[in-house]
């Protein structure tokens, strides 16, 4: 039974508070605590945060005080939308650290997502972006960060590489980072680097196609040419994927690419109701050229978009939250971050997301389970 603050929560208890301190009467720790609750269990907005809070009550006061009750929803968008976020990330990675992972040889995929409804015509501001990383084997959100207004992902991407414990991690992003400043940060983090090539990088892309043409006139028998195929077919969809990866040569080092150690491509056919699509992709990478590790690599990347960004979207209903004033969308979208996270890694009782988000809610053994990491 739970009698102190589980201790996910003791990482945010030196958060800034944004209000005159004569004026509070809600401790913050106490509204961060129960609005993460309230997302693990199903709670998407403000509102229904309160809601929560007050059917829950008597379970908060095991080990919140709630000197004055609960908070209003309007306290909740007050404060929220004026709280420090980058504080609030860094959090987040004392929390992550505690754990006490290793990414060595794992996965990091790193991809930006638009929060749909989020936009504010009336103070002219844009639906938020956020960047997040993704560790797929570890099924935990390391990080994220929000895209500023009249920016991109490519100068939001360093950022977020600053606030991350990399080490022994193999990072994957999409070709818009094919860029030698985003590889070398990742390198200076300890890590791997894949990253597809495209026409923004029009010169290594080119150079890269003449590499694989000079092995292709030899049927590819060069003995440092290693490739490997997959088959995969799933709910109706077949997919085909040919991978063929060479060492780096010198030049392309020379040409800012100092990490450099292989290059490949991947030759993919798809096959979905009776229509067939083909793609060519080349990609540099700061692995030696194995094949099999680099095909694994590439492939988990959209693990991002599938176990990621769908879940914030079907399970968190994310696209439709209307938080939209300060900076409390971006709260909210770290509480999904965090809730998903957790929620995934959740393995005391076997259930959808959804089914988890639902029972947690109804059943406070096994919210304290998810809160304790179980």
């Amino acid at each position: 039974m739970i009698t102190k603050t589980p201790a996910i929560f003791t990482f945010f208890e030196e958060v800034t508070d944004p209000r005159q301190t004569a004026k509070v009467e809600h401790s913050l720790i106490e509204m961060i605590t129960i609005a993460m609750c309230a997302s693990i269990c199903g709670v998407n907005d403000w509102q229904n945060v309160e809601r929560f809070a007050c059917m829950k009550q008597d379970w908060f006061r095991k080990f919140l005080k709630l000197e004055h009750g609960i908070p209003s929803h309007d306290t909740f968008t007050r404060v929220f939308a004026r709280l420090d976020t980058e504080e609030m990330y860094e959090c987040l990675q004392q929390w992550i650290s505690s754990l006490q992972l290793t990414l060595q040889d794992q996965g990091v995929h790193i991809d930006g997502k638009v929060i749909r409804r989020s936009f504010d015509n009336s103070n002219n501001t844009s639906a938020l972006q956020v960047v997040s990383a993704w560790a797929s084997e570890q099924s935990l959100c390391l990080g994220q960060i929000a895209v500023e207004e009249d920016s991109n992902e490519i100068t939001a991407v360093p950022k977020l590489l600053d606030l991350l414990e990399l080490t022994g991690a193999v990072v994957t992003l999409d070709a818009m980072h094919c860029q030698t400043k985003t590889a070398k940060k990742i390198r200076e983090k300890g890590a791997d680097y894949i990253l597809p090539v495209k026409n923004n990088q029009l010169s290594l892309k080119h150079r890269i196609e003449d590499i694989f043409e000079a092995y292709g006139e030899d049927d590819y028998r060069d003995k440092k040419v290693r490739i490997c195929q997959t088959n995969e077919t799933n709910r109706g969809r077949q997919e085909f994927r040919r991978y063929t990866v060479a060492p780096a040569p010198k030049d392309i080092r020379q040409r800012g690419w100092t990490y450099a150690r292989s290059v490949g491509m991947v030759y993919r056919v798809c096959e979905c109701d009776g229509k067939t699509s083909e793609e060519l992709i080349y990609f540099v990478s700061s692995l030696p050229p194995k094949v099999r590790t680099l095909a694994k690599q590439l492939r988990s990347h959209w693990t991002v978009e599938n176990q990621l960004h769908w879940s914030l979207d079907v399970t968190f209903a994310e696209d439709d939250s209307r938080i939209r004033k300060g900076n409390g969308q971006e709260i909210a979208s770290l509480f999904r971050r965090i809730s998903l996270s957790m929620l995934k890694r959740n393995k005391s009782i076997k259930a959808s997301l959804r089914g988890k988000r639902f029972m947690a809610g109804w059943n406070s053994d096994l919210l304290e389970d998810i809160l304790a990491g179980k």
